[in-house]
């Protein structure tokens, strides 16, 4: 009996930590935006460095204080491939939630309706390849990170994704979550409702993708994966 509400305990701070990483993580997207938006006077390049920087910067903050009590997933494309298997549905379910509540939190911060529709379109082959790309390369940073570097792996992320919004198109998404709080916001970085599902298959391609790669670079016997 005592194991069992253990287990429960345990199984409620996680919960708890995916829950507040999530909703910061979007509040610090969107958040961001919006304010790198109005300080850069219409310039978009200016914008989306000032985006860039601030998610770079909290994404380390988050892995690193939550990623012991969690594993700071964030990400239900990371959940599904490397969760255990009693851990997936739950851990989905918050970061969708939080993911959205993170939105809000932002839209309220800056005085905006809290619930909106996007109207940036991001569709079409060469953003959807992008997303693919930018889900492999995180899962990827993350997979071998574990491996050979675990205490880098808040920096390697945080990394990861600075580049990714510069070098894909899509502005590196990578996350399912992400993805369906962001139809939710009609500021900079808002994704119009129809471009989400071609989002999150190829997020979920990329993902699928390296899994395998990454296993394979590590080999059968010293994947913990």
């Amino acid at each position: 009996m005592q194991s069992e509400k253990t287990d429960t305990m345990t199984l409620v701070r996680k919960l708890a930590a995916e829950a507040i990483g999530t909703a910061l993580l979007l509040a610090t997207v969107v958040g961001s935006g919006i304010m790198a938006q109005q300080l850069s006077a219409g310039n978009d390049a200016v914008a989306l460095l000032g985006n860039t920087a601030a998610t770079g910067a909290m994404l380390y903050v988050l892995i690193t204080l939550l990623g012991p009590i969690s594993g700071a997933q964030f990400n239900p494309a990371v959940t599904m491939l490397l969760a255990p298997k009693a851990e997936k549905i739950p851990y989905i379910i918050v970061q969708v939630i939080a993911a959205i509540v993170g939105v809000i939190i932002a839209h309220v911060m800056f005085e905006l309706d809290p619930v909106q529709v996007s109207s940036h379109a991001r569709v079409g082959p060469a953003q959807w390849f992008s997303e693919v790309v930018a889900t492999f390369g995180l899962l990827m940073t993350i997979i071998v990170g574990i491996r050979h570097k675990p205490e880098a792996v808040p920096a390697l992320v945080a990394m990861w994704v600075v580049a990714g919004y510069w070098f894909t198109s899509s502005t590196n998404f990578a996350n399912p979550a992400v993805t369906i709080a962001r139809a939710l916001t009609d500021t900079f970085a808002g994704i119009r409702p129809d471009g989400v599902i071609g989002f999150i298959i190829a997020q979920l391609i990329g993902a699928t993708l390296a899994l395998y790669v990454s296993r394979w670079l590590i080999g059968p016997e010293t994947s913990k994966t």
